[in-house]
């Protein structure tokens, strides 16, 4: 059986391409997507990708990923600065998290310094874009074994 890893964004991340290129670049939610379907097939992993602007969705989802995925990539968006309610549930889960930024929040406003995320994650990814999601898949297939070092 093949793992699949859930991939939750979180509000605004509908808006990449278009929200403020000088931060975020120009690569669509479905561009990112798109590549990570690629590298997924690539690494013996299935990915589901999702997004919402809603808080309760998203702890939701991340409860849904308990019994239903291997494991879990986050982008919550404004949710990892602010969300108890969303750690708490990443606390619940019992699968890997990685965490994934496009930008690098520790060089931008002191209140998106600080995420409640990271304290339930495995790893974080910032500042690299929308390979840093590729790059978390990586991750996940040699923390599931779907893959080998080298």
């Amino acid at each position: 059986m093949t793992a699949t890893v859930l991939v939750l964004n979180g509000p605004n991340l509908n808006l990449l391409g278009t929200r403020e290129p000088e931060i975020y670049g120009s690569d669509t939610l479905e561009t990112i997507e798109a590549a990570c379907q690629k590298r997924a097939k690539g690494l013996g992993l299935a990915v589901e990708f999702r997004q919402t602007n809603n808080e309760g969705e998203l702890v939701d989802w991340v409860q849904e990923a308990r019994t239903d995925y291997q494991a879990l990539i986050v982008n919550a968006g404004a949710y990892t600065h602010t969300s108890v309610a969303l750690l708490d549930a990443l606390l619940a889960t019992n699968i890997p998290i990685i965490e994934v930024h496009i930008s690098n929040i520790h060089q931008r406003d002191e209140f998106r310094q600080q995420s409640y995320v990271s304290k339930a994650a495995e790893g974080m990814i910032c500042g690299l874009g929308g390979i840093g999601y590729e790059l978390a898949l990586e991750a996940l297939a040699h923390r599931l074994g779907t893959i080998k070092e080298a």
